[in-house]
């Protein structure tokens, strides 16, 4: 830039900037680790998904690999990295294809009818396991049907339902379909159903030598009200099953040692139920033993950041050192999700480690360096190599540079302060840019879902698009999320709308206190989920907000327990009883019955396919607040579920943002009473 040339101002963030965010993620190094290959999601012209893979090299350049309107996700090289398998929507079902490493036509592998879920390679690169799943009179041979541009109405036949568990938030009603795990010649194509019907497979993989295949399942005989998932092994030669942990606990994310001995997982013991913190287990399986390697690091392993951008980057579980010698893990600690070595004795070192949100690893062959996708505040994401040695960062990538280099991000300040008991609860405060001194902003609080969850460091756009619009966002942590050990994730249970609404509300005081340009005239609270239950409560127990806006929330625990694909363990474990045990409970912590408290302005926002907290909690909701002639909306997002706010309909996405701002906008920055 010449002395005559003036720098170019940035703007805020907006509502449409949504459908220019790119997502790197997934990253896999080649087995010689000169090259890697990575997945970028974006949203295209039609307001469509898309992601495709880009291939790194030794050499920094950095190259896109596949093109097309479709969904290209989890590249992984081959052993002998001849080949990359893919998973891909591009025949219509997400199914498996293999791609030359070197340049070529992509080749579809499997047509099951209904799809692949996930896969694996073998040692030996000949073969792959692929997960699919079966209706009760679908066979391994049935082939998907292609799309067709005009498709036949569904016949109108009942559902009979005859189990608890009979829909799912994320693939809607079971019908009876349950998982297989299917051997694929690589070559070939020719397939074998190795497992035969089981209820929810989850993790899987296959031995170094190639002769066990480990998989986790729910072995009970009471799948829907017995909550372990035990660790398989089954012999691919003889086909015999050995059940590795019979009941002991809930597992996934397994990892075998690089000699085959022993077999890593993530689990736990349901001590805390759903609160429990996930650790690492090590099990030798000729040996019999079981070891837990992080019972003494009160951490929860792997990653519970929220967030609107990279929620369903899948990133990694435990990966073995090549010596045999401990494992890499990602945990989430105070906001933060950072990288540790775990050996198999000593003490846990830190390896990436920061003020950031780790969504995706991979570590190279020679262990000296990694690949880590990685997300702050102010940065969206991109992949950086990071020395394993002295934690030198490279960045890889530049997904959202044009982005970042048009607009201005506001940072997120961490604070902590004291809760009404004495509890320390984490918060952080972001500032609207361009602020002038002794200037005052609206304040907007954000609730998490969960509310075993966390926020922390990583880009929030819809945090970003409220300071933009010139209000002040304070987020926090309060006593039930993770990231603070067990007693505080535990702490929630049973007390729901109790301390730990007393957490947010200390923590709205601290804010106020702390930041002198916030404006305690003009508050606004939010959140989904959880985050809704506790806008709902809040609303219903505190006058001091002006607007609120209440998102996929739970207002009635009474009617949740039966109606919600989870609600008939989850009121129990979250809330404390059933139904028929103490109703008067479930309505005590229910934020309808407080709803002739309930004076502050709501915004009620929920989707029609929402089977997590379906959409009926918010017309009950809506419906006692129009009879009491309150200042209330209800606005329906159909054909989206529980997780509209981050991998939803994308055109939806953008008009759930567009009601927000505009239902803050009119209550918090119109005239003052």
């Amino acid at each position: 830039m010449n002395n005559n040339e003036q720098p170019t101002k940035r703007r805020g963030i907006t509502v449409e900037d949504l459908l220019r965010l790119r997502s790197v993620r997934d990253p896999h190094y080649a087995p010689d680790g000169t090259r890697a290959v990575f997945v970028e999601k974006s949203i295209d012209e039609e307001k469509q998904y898309r992601s495709h893979l880009w291939i790194w090299a030794a050499d920094g350049s950095v190259r896109q690999w596949t093109f097309g309107r479709w969904r290209d996700m989890k590249p992984r090289f081959s052993p002998r990295g001849e080949m990359i398998a893919f998973l891909s929507d591009r025949s219509g079902r997400t199914q498996l294809w293999l791609l030359p490493a070197n340049g070529g036509e992509a080749r579809q592998l499997t047509f099951f009818k209904n799809g692949v879920r996930d896969y694996v390679w073998s040692p030996d690169g000949t073969f792959l396991i692929a997960l699919t799943t079966l209706g009760d009179e679908e066979t391994i041979e049935d082939r998907e049907e292609q799309k067709t541009a005009e498709q036949k109405p569904a016949d109108s036949k009942p559902r009979v339902v005859e189990r608890l568990y009979y829909k799912s938030d994320a693939s809607g009603f079971l019908d009876g379909k349950q998982d297989v795990l299917v051997r694929i010649d690589a070559a070939s194509g020719k397939t074998e159903a190795l497992t035969g019907r089981e209820e929810e497979i989850g993790s899987f993989a296959v031995s170094p030598t190639g002769q066990t295949l480990a998989f986790v399942a729910n072995r009970n005989d009471d799948p829907d009200t017995t909550f372990t998932r035990d660790i398989v092994l089954f012999d691919l030669e003889s086909k015999a099953e050995t059940n590795l942990t019979n009941g002991c606990g809930t597992f996934a994310s397994l990892a075998w040692s690089p000699d085959g001995t022993k077999l890593a997982a993530i689990g736990h013991d349901l001590a805390y139920l759903g609160a429990t913190l996930h650790r690492l287990y090590v099990f030798e399986p000729e040996r019999g033993t079981k070891r837990v390697l992080t019972a003494d690091w009160d951490v929860h392993l792997g990653d519970a950041m929220v967030g609107d951008t990279h929620a369903d980057a899948k990133g990694p579980g435990p990966i073995w050192a090549s010596d045999g010698s401990g494992l890499y893990v990602t945990a989430s600690e105070r906001g933060r999700v950072n990288l540790y070595f775990v050996p198999l004795d000593g003490p846990i070192v830190p390896m990436i480690e920061g003020n950031f949100h780790l969504y995706g690893l991979a570590i190279h062959p020679s262990e000296q360096q990694a690949i880590a996708a990685m997300s702050e505040p102010t940065v969206i994401g991109d992949l950086y190599i990071i020395s394993l040695e002295d934690g030198t960062k490279t960045r890889l990538t530049r997904a959202n540079e044009a982005l970042e280099n048009e607009v201005v991000f506001a940072d997120a300040e961490p604070f902590t302060y004291r809760s009404a008991d004495g509890w320390e609860i984490q918060g952080w405060i972001m500032k609207p840019p361009g602020l002038g001194e002794g200037e005052k902003a609206p304040l907007v609080v954000e609730i998490h879902g969960g509310p075993h969850a966390m926020y922390g460091f990583t880009f929030f756009h819809e945090f970003q698009l409220l300071v933009s619009r010139g209000y002040a966002v304070l987020f926090t942590n309060p006593r039930g999320s993770h990231g603070y050990g067990q007693a505080f994730v535990n702490a929630v249970r049973g007390d729901y709308g109790g301390m730990d609404y007393e957490d947010i509300m200390a923590g709205v005081d601290a804010a106020i206190s702390k930041f002198d340009f916030i404006d305690e005239t003009r508050l606004g609270v939010t959140g989904g989920s959880y985050g809704g239950f506790m806008t709902n409560w809040i609303v219903g127990h505190t006058d001091r907000f002006k607007a609120a806006v209440t998102q996929r929330s739970i207002s009635n625990w009474l009617s949740f327990s039966g109606v919600s694909d989870i609600g008939y363990f989850f009121t129990k474990w979250e809330v404390g009883c059933d139904i028929w045990e103490d109703a008067e409970r479930l309505w005590h912590h229910s934020p309808l019955k407080y709803v002739q408290n309930m004076r502050t302005p709501l915004l009620i926002l929920h989707s029609e396919r929402d089977y997590r907290c379906p959409i009926e909690q918010a017309e009950q909701l809506f419906i006692a607040l129009k009879q009491l002639g309150r200042e209330t909306k209800l606005v329906r997002f159909p054909d989206a579920n529980h997780d509209l706010s981050r991998t939803g309909n994308p055109a939806l996405r953008l008009e759930r943002l567009r009601q927000i701002v505009g239902w803050f906008d009119h209550y918090l920055k119109g005239p003052l009473d």
